[in-house]
């Protein structure tokens, strides 16, 4: 087994996970489901949005087969506008490469996360390990508690699942 922050974090706290390691380069979801044999809903994804007033930035984690809508978000939040970072200011907002971002591997670090209430119908969901090339298979409730995740209605379906 690999062995990083995030699975030495599940293991101290006896959280079961399985790993599954993949190609290291950014793949996206839908390369993700395909190498994994599971459905796009499951294989989640993190997405970093940034508040434009002063607060935690916000960890969204969707559905691979759903896109980010930052008018929910901030309803949600009571904001006003939240917006996107580019793909390397999400790197240095996480400490993170894209591809590999992921709220586990975040905890304590200052982020708020958002879940999209999709999620919740699953059981487990695929998520990344915190780096790219590592994935887990963690239960949807565990992920939420260790997280502090709200659930909340934060994406929309994507329409054309190939541009994942």
């Amino acid at each position: 087994m690999v062995f990083n922050n995030v699975t030495r974090m599940l293991t101290s706290k006896k959280i079961p996970f399985e790993l599954y390691e993949l190609p290291k380069e950014k793949l996206g979801s839908l390369k993700t489901a395909e190498l994994l044999e599971v459905s796009i809903e499951k294989v989640c994804k993190t997405i970093v949005v940034k508040r434009n007033k002063p607060g935690k930035h916000i960890l969204a984690v969707l559905p691979g087969n759903r896109i980010v809508n930052l008018k929910l978000i901030a309803d949600f939040i009571g904001e006003k506008k939240v917006v996107l970072p580019t793909e390397s200011e999400a790197e240095t907002i996480t400490g993170l490469q894209a591809g590999g971002i992921s709220p586990l591997a975040l905890i304590n670090k200052g982020f708020q996360v958002l879940i999209d209430e999709s999620v919740k119908k699953f059981e487990e969901i695929h998520i990344s390990a915190g780096q790219r090339g590592l994935n887990l298979k963690i239960k949807t409730e565990n992920l939420i508690q260790l997280t502090n995740a709200k659930i909340a209605p934060i994406s929309d379906i994507q329409k054309d699942i190939f541009d994942l």
